[in-house]
């Protein structure tokens, strides 16, 4: 992906399920006090975003649920985008757990003859490289959604998750396996076939049964092949191809663009509960929780110094100090923005439109990182 560019609707799909916040100046002292309410009211009204949701936990414990904008229900359901790699290297981390996975492993090894052509070589590739982003794949939104029109024109395609692979793979690597970090949606898309291969079943189902359930997220969900419409109250999602361009509705859409980098839907709510859960230790085995949460560089992530890469998580430098875990997600219509910390705080911000300036995503790396310090 261009560097610097994941963000901007302009750059094209690589907008769409990328993920990360945006280090910004120090925020607001006593969100308490000053509330999350008003900085949605000013994404709605100073940045122009349709819509706002917001779920935070504080530091007095209390969770706060909260929406900006017409017809936006509080704590509504949105596509999460790339918030959905979490899921997916949680999976295989407690594959890892059990035994059936290796994360040293090639990925030539599980998916035998996919990974070839132009210089990717699946031998070369461990799955930990995948997870950490580190493979040096190519990502095949580039190929397959390279003008920003795509993401409208493009949003009622079905794609197996093979063809996003195989588009991938029409170009060459971005360097070799180990030896840089980019972010790439490819990882993700054959870390879910990985799981599939080892499961022999879906890998929204071994989601489902291994995390959503678990967690009783109960507006959290794996569409099935094919179905655009989301299930729940939610708001309206919009995309505008360009800045100043009208929005354009493409709330019914069809996710699998994003498969395992992307498809799942959820809520504020039960997005923070996911990630907190998660960083405190619920879901993994303690070798495979220290394993995602060792991090290396990763200077593309978002345009800032700040941040580095583990696997399926990314950690945070606060601005008020001290460190916060998270990912966020894009995807036509929506964008989220997420931060939790290991002393109980949590933040997720969702907007209902895809920004089209560097400008919108600090505002709304902004409301969270104000919500945590």
């Amino acid at each position: 992906m261009p560097t610097n560019t994941r963000v901007l609707v302009a750059a094209g799909v690589s907008a769409v399920l990328a993920a990360g916040v945006v280090a910004v100046p120090p925020a607001l002292a006593n969100p308490a006090r000053d509330g999350v309410q008003p900085r949605l009211e000013r994404l709605v009204r100073d940045d122009g975003f349709p819509g706002a949701l917001a779920s935070v936990r504080g530091r007095d414990g209390r969770v706060r649920d909260s929406a900006a904008g017409s017809k936006v229900p509080v704590n509504g359901q949105v596509r999460m985008g790339s918030n959905t790699k979490t899921f997916t290297a949680v999976v295989v981390l407690q594959l890892a757990g059990e035994g059936r996975i290796d994360l040293e492993q090639s990925v030539e090894h599980y998916l035998p003859g996919i990974v070839h052509g132009n210089g990717n070589d699946g031998s070369r590739i461990t799955v930990h490289q995948l997870l950490q982003q580190t493979s040096g794949l190519p990502d095949y939104d580039d190929v397959l959604f390279a003008k920003p029109d795509d993401l409208v024109a493009l949003s009622h395609a079905y794609f197996e998750p093979r063809r996003l692979v195989d588009a991938a793979l029409t170009k060459p690597p971005s360097f070799a396996p180990g030896a840089k970090w980019e972010y790439s949606n490819t990882n993700y898309v054959l870390a879910g076939l990985i799981a599939e291969r080892v499961t022999q079943r879906p890998i929204g189902e071994e989601i489902t049964r291994r995390v959503i359930e678990p967690l009783r997220l109960r507006d959290t969900y794996w569409p099935g092949v094919g179905e655009q419409r989301l299930r729940g109250r939610h708001p309206q999602g919009y995309v505008a191809v360009a800045p100043g361009a009208p929005w354009v509705d493409v709330t019914e859409m069809d996710p699998s663009l994003g498969w395992s980098a992307g498809q799942l839907v959820s809520t504020p709510s039960d997005l923070r509960a996911f990630f907190e859960a998660l960083v405190a230790g619920r879901l993994l085995p303690p070798a495979q929780q220290q394993a995602m949460l060792t991090t290396v560089a990763a200077p593309d992530f978002e345009p800032t110094d700040h941040w580095s890469y583990g696997l399926g998580i990314a950690r945070h430098e606060l601005p008020c100090g001290g460190i916060a875990w998270g990912h966020g997600g894009d995807i036509q219509g929506f964008e989220t923005r997420n931060l939790v910390t290991t002393d109980g705080r949590g933040a997720v911000v969702a907007v209902t439109g895809l920004p089209t300036s560097l400008d919108m995503v600090k505002d709304v790396a902004d409301s969270v990182d104000a919500a945590l310090c």
